[in-house]
């Protein structure tokens, strides 16, 4: 039996780890890399912590850290969990050699710069990215009619709006970091906290709770972040089942991600 191609998904935030998970499910041979240290904060909804602890499970699929990049091609090929990889990009792209290569990292305001020439198949998940010229395909990645669709050619909406409101709570939810530093923390995704309560710190700054609920986002202690990075968010509803496991939206862009490839299923081989 012919063994699926290799997708190489950059970013292990809940995006990033919804297309893993999902290409992985439909019997890709998937791998995630990032960072040594990713400031993803809604850690209960994504594999980032697999580069924290060794290995994480995410909706029955379990992720493993691979530290010898040597060690990569082997465990994309058995299966046996998604490998995942904070060695440098081209490092993995050599090890590994990918069919289809997916930028999840959903940088937002960063502008991307050009992987077509990265892989076969390149896919670019967000603002920023242009279909046909910084990558191949480009997937929209923000709430409405269009998310999840596939661009054959031309930009990605732009950030805009605000956030999804919980309980009438929009942005009030999210704390930022009012400066560069260290991410300080004992407290857990999914735990109880109340208007200020004091979550983490940066520095000697201090985070508290924006309102009560239960954290649905928070960085993981000792992670270096920029200012303004979005490092703790409360959730009003209190439902824990609302902060683990993959979300709507990230569910959609998977979903879109997996269409896109199969779409083009011709074009890419199983080396």
């Amino acid at each position: 039996m012919a063994l699926h191609p290799i997708v190489l998904v950059r970013g292990s935030g809940d995006v990033g780890s919804a297309v893993a998970h999902g290409l992985f499910a439909a019997g890709y041979r998937a791998l995630i890399c990032d960072v040594q240290l990713p400031a993803a904060p809604r850690r209960g909804m994504a594999f980032a912590d697999a580069i924290f602890d060794g290995g994480c499970v995410l909706e029955g699929l379990e992720a493993r850290r691979v530290d010898a990049v040597a060690d990569l091609r082997a465990a994309v090929t058995e299966r046996g969990a998604i490998a995942v990889s904070t060695a440098e990009i081209a490092a993995v792209l050599d090890a590994v050699a990918p069919a289809v290569l997916v930028d999840a990292r959903m940088r937002k305001r960063a502008r991307p710069e050009r992987q077509r020439d990265l892989a076969p198949l390149t896919l670019g998940l967000g603002p920023g990215f242009v279909a046909g010229e910084t990558v191949d395909l480009a997937i929209e990645t923000q709430w409405g009619e269009h998310l999840g669709d596939v661009l054959q050619s031309g930009a990605t909406r732009q950030l805009e709006g605000e956030p999804r409101s919980f309980a009438d709570h929009g942005r009030e939810r999210f704390v930022y970091a009012p400066l560069a530093g260290v991410m300080r923390t004992r407290a857990q995704i999914a735990q109880h906290v109340h208007a200020g309560e004091p979550v983490a710190t940066i520095a000697a700054a201090e985070l508290v709770a924006p309102l009560d609920g239960i954290l649905r986002g928070l960085t993981h202690d000792g992670v270096p972040v920029e200012a303004g990075t979005k490092v703790l968010e409360v959730d009003p509803r209190g439902d824990p089942k609302a902060v683990i496991g993959i979300g709507k939206r990230p569910r959609r862009i998977a979903e879109g991600v997996l269409g896109a490839i199969e779409s083009r299923a011709a074009a890419i081989q199983a080396p």
